[in-house]
């Protein structure tokens, strides 16, 4: 937008508030696509707030591209890699191989842990589907509530899904915010980490004890599947670690003088596509090909795995497109001083936002989206240490994961599969999600004190 042209602050706050009315209704009251909500509230900002039509096909046009260009390929290639994962066992080849090393009695910590690794690469639906019949016979085996061993996998879950890449939310987030993957992992995981254990494990041996739920009739007959074909454990972990240590590695050679004489060939590495594109095709040799799986079988598996994709690449795009209508209409800078005038830090208000969105609309990506679109149009966020961005990441993962309730899909998901009525899924399901949410903005907040 041309720096000329000086738009009115009250009428930018006006336009703000009825984009978001509009989007909000739009998803809420008449159950509108979210990518299509998302646009019509953009365009509703910049028309309301008085921005020129030129400006305002610009600012969607560079809400596309800018967004699309930073995540595409991660995402695309993470559902890929999660693919293989899933059709070769691999996912339970780490809880199997977790719960005997544990044991029962500390089976819950290994499902949690698990469940963490395994939503970085494959869906939350997915990995809930995949991993839930261990914690069932768990159950079956120990004679205790399903919760003792279903919160702390679910709370696994959830943090792998919210908190750190290559899973799509933190990655959009990271992109909007212009923060390196590395940071976001490193601090994604020690948040992601303390809110597992806390929603998981602790939360998980409440409920079981308050709540005796049994498991379902329709899985207490199943015969439990064969761990003999399932890949090797170690394997499973090494190449999941791939990508992350590549990145890591990468983001270190910044901030480590020692690591200078390498750092050309760990930025290579390390740029996020290819070190996702190494470790998915190391997966497509060793847990595919070695697996018993044919070239055509891995095509066909893999090509299948893009097809939740594409929603997921244009809700995020729409989430772009507001972020640039709100910065290139002048309002990231009325409601950067709006924040600043109350004190508040970028964190809190990070978290703050992707919450009532959350709690607003249901969706965790919708929220996370127009809560990074929001921050990232302040002025001076650009400026934010990348240790602080990252910290930033982690509370709108945060927010965008509190108060599942009726309007979320993961909800009715959870109620169906572990056999529970609304009330005690409100009481297990939502305070876990909440504890994982909140306890993981905390220790986001502490850590953004140091940076």
């Amino acid at each position: 937008m041309d720096p000329a042209v000086a738009l009115n602050p009250t009428r930018l706050i006006v336009a703000a508030l009825l984009g978001l009315v509009v989007l909000l209704v739009l998803i809420i009251k008449f159950k509108i696509q979210a990518m299509v909500s998302i646009l019509i509230g953009a365009i509703v900002i910049g028309v309301v707030a008085g921005m020129p039509f030129a400006d305002i096909i610009n600012s969607v046009n560079m809400g596309i591209g800018n967004t699309l260009r930073g995540i595409a390929l991660l995402v695309g290639l993470g559902s890929m890699f999660g693919a293989i994962l899933e059709i070769s066992g691999g996912a339970q080849a780490i809880a199997v191989a977790m719960t005997k090393k544990f044991g029962d009695k500390k089976a819950a910590w290994a499902l949690g842990f698990t469940g963490l690794v395994i939503a970085m690469l494959v869906f939350f639906d997915a990995g809930l589907i995949i991993l839930i019949p261990l914690a069932f016979s768990l159950a079956k085996r120990t004679q205790k509530s399903s919760l003792f061993y279903v919160i702390p996998l679910l709370a696994g879950l959830a943090v792998g899904h919210a908190f750190i890449p290559p899973t799509p939310g933190p990655v959009l987030v990271a992109n909007l915010l212009n923060v390196d993957l590395g940071w976001v992992i490193l601090v994604g995981i020690f948040s992601g980490t303390v809110a597992m254990i806390a929603a998981g494990p602790v939360w998980g041996a409440i409920c079981g004890q308050k709540y005796n739920v049994p498991i379902p009739e329709h899985v207490s007959n199943q015969a439990d599947f064969d761990e003999s074909k399932l890949p090797k454990f170690g394997t499973v972990v090494g190449i999941i670690l791939i990508p992350l240590v590549l990145i890591i590695l990468r983001s270190l050679t910044t901030v480590i003088p020692a690591m200078e004489p390498a750092a050309p060939i760990l930025s290579f590495l390390g740029e996020p596509f290819l070190a996702l594109l190494i470790a998915t095709i190391i997966a497509m040799l060793v847990l595919g090909i070695k697996h018993g799986y044919s070239s055509t079988e891995l095509e066909k598996v893999m090509t299948k795995s893009l097809e939740p994709t594409g929603m997921i690449l244009l809700v995020t795009a729409s989430g772009g497109v507001l972020r640039y209508m709100l910065q290139n209409s002048g309002l990231g800078e009325v409601i950067g001083n709006a924040v600043a005038s109350v004190s508040l830090p970028i964190v809190a208000v990070a978290f703050v936002v992707a919450a009532l969105v959350r709690i607003s609309v249901g969706s965790a990506t919708v929220a996370m989206t127009m809560a990074a679109g929001i921050i990232a149009a302040m002025p001076g966020v650009a400026e934010l240490s990348p240790l602080y961005l990252a910290c930033t990441t982690a509370a709108i993962a945060g927010g965008a994961t509190v108060c599942s309730h009726f309007n979320d899909s993961g909800f009715w998901l959870v109620k169906s599969l572990v056999g529970l009525d609304e009330k005690t899924t409100l009481k297990t399901w939502t305070i876990m999600e909440t504890i994982v949410g909140g306890v993981g903005f905390l220790v986001a907040l502490i850590i953004s004190f140091f940076a």
